[in-house]
């Protein structure tokens, strides 16, 4: 008994005095002990851009540590991540990818998780000039506001339901139908959900994929971390075989539909799948890259939108002051006899500062996707080794005590005082990202949201239910890539304008 225990603890030592003089003669930066054969894979906490910030008041604001034999990098201040994103942009612009991620990516061949090069430039052009131009985005507008107004309408009649004696509702329902409807007939052309919420078998498909995926994605596989394990992970492999076809049969029917529709009528419609059909020949466009790009629209747009409007209208419930203050701006531009429309947004200019704020405190995406270095590279005095996973915690950024006065007050009035762009040229405040990687859907997505506010507190005054205290709100996340609020907000809204102003004409 002895023998075996003394060589085990051995081997151990070895294991931690190498990595030790590895990571010291390495110069990497500082970070957690890892274990032998799993790292710190389960020192992270679920909430991990929480966690991180934890890690950095031990270690620093750049730090290391180890999935299996993956080293990670994270940075938590604004410096560093200028250094990151744009003096070494290049070298640190390819993507990490999962085993789902390369499924759903087609192997890379998408945007969002292609490493950077030739293709990526290529479908990156795709986007800026054809997909997300000023002139698309105006043509799909009538869509947006149809969603906006149908979602202002089902609210109205749902807190009137004699059923309903509180008057509360759960605004992540309305949120969720918003963005779903909204992203589905921005990509695909179709509305998969009527009026009801009653979704149609295909949307009920698309869900299903969706789900799906997450909760694949969401498996902790330690096979992917450490090769030598991948064996014994083979029912993970057919289930994301079985999932890929899924979502190919499924985007290949939609893609049909689209094909036989143009050739009946001649006519090319502004959305995406039609867009990306009608360009495939001049832009040299593989049909993986076609779905994957279409996918690409589905999952970043399905949850962001809801989730940063459910934030802010938390936000804005826990201080009266400022939904008194915009709902004061809208009234003096819109007026009680109409309702608002996209074009209304330039003039809007608190409520600007208040979606800023609130991107601020609660970005969708609090870990910047990860990035990868493609060659050797040095941030803050440490070296990157190539194959090296690079985190940006834009959460932390917004929090930055260092950076921002009173950083965990909601004070929308920041921004009056100073003016900080937040589309990837100030470090400290990154909700869509900087450089190479930018998000091409951020004027698309700030839209949105801006507009959506805009209905929701010009419509109604928002209130919390009998009994429940601004202290009661959770503001703690829920874990996973993108972070909806851990307890969904229930409010209860009253209506401020005349009643022809609640009504959607389909």
């Amino acid at each position: 008994m002895a023998f075996p225990l003394v060589l085990s603890l051995s081997i151990f030592i070895i294991f931690l005095c190498y990595k030790l003089y590895n990571r010291l003669t390495a110069k990497l930066p500082p970070g957690p002990c890892p274990w032998p054969v799993i790292g710190n894979l389960f020192n992270i906490t679920p909430v991990r851009f929480r966690c991180f910030v934890e890690w950095a008041q031990i270690y620093g604001p750049i730090f290391s540590f180890y999935l299996g034999s993956q080293l990670n990098v994270v940075v938590n201040n604004a410096e560093l991540a200028k250094q990151v994103l744009k003096d070494n942009d290049q070298n640190l612009a390819n993507r990490f990818r999962t085993k789902p991620l390369d499924n759903v990516s087609k192997n890379g061949m998408d945007l969002i998780w292609a490493d950077y090069g030739p293709h990526y430039v290529k479908v990156r052009k795709l986007c800026n000039l054809e997909l997300f131009t000023p002139k698309r985005l105006e043509a799909l507008r009538p869509i947006r506001e149809d969603e906006v107004t149908a979602m202002i309408h089902n609210i109205y009649r749902d807190s009137n339901k004699h059923c309903n004696v509180s008057k509360t509702l759960m605004l992540r329902r309305y949120l969720g139908s918003v963005s779903f409807n909204n992203i589905t007939r921005l990509t695909f052309g179709k509305r998969f959900m009527n009026s009801e919420g009653e979704v149609d078998k295909q949307g009920e498909e698309l869900k299903a994929i969706v789900t799906n995926g997450i909760k694949i994605g969401g498996k902790l596989n330690l096979g992917e971390f450490v090769p030598w394990l991948r064996w014994a992970f083979k029912d993970e492999d057919e289930a994301l075989e079985a999932q890929d076809r899924r979502l190919e049969k499924f985007t290949r029917i939609i893609m049909e539909e689209h094909t036989i529709a143009r050739k009946i009528t001649g006519e090319t419609k502004q959305h995406f799948v039609d867009a990306l059909l009608t360009l495939q020949n001049e832009y040299d466009l593989s049909d993986d890259t076609v779905i994957g790009l279409l996918w690409d629209m589905i999952t970043a747009g399905m949850d962001t939108i809801a989730i940063t409007v459910e934030w802010a209208m938390a936000e804005l419930v826990k201080n009266p002051r400022v939904q008194q203050k915009v709902q004061e701006e809208l009234d003096g531009v819109i007026g009680s006899d109409r309702i608002v429309n996209e074009t209304d947004i330039s003039k809007l200019s608190y409520l600007q500062h208040v979606v800023k704020e609130s991107l601020r405190l609660h970005p969708p995406t609090p870990l910047m996707l990860p990035h990868m270095a493609g060659n050797n590279s040095k941030v803050g005095g440490y070296n990157i080794p190539k194959g090296s996973i690079v985190h940006v915690n834009v959460w932390a950024l917004g929090r930055d005590p260092k950076i921002w006065k009173e950083p965990l007050q909601f004070w929308p009035e920041r921004f009056i005082e100073e003016d900080v762009d937040m589309k990837g040229h100030d470090y400290k405040f990154l909700p869509f990202g900087a450089g190479r990687r930018i998000c091409p859907g951020m004027n698309l997505a700030i839209n949105l949201v801006t507009s959506m506010l805009a209905h929701l507190l010009h419509h109604f005054v928002w209130s919390l239910p009998n009994g429940v205290k601004v202290e009661d709100i959770d503001m703690m996340e829920s874990p996973g890539t993108v972070t909806y609020m851990q307890t969904p907000l229930h409010v209860v809204p009253t209506p401020r304008l005349q009643l022809n102003l609640y009504t959607h004409v389909e």
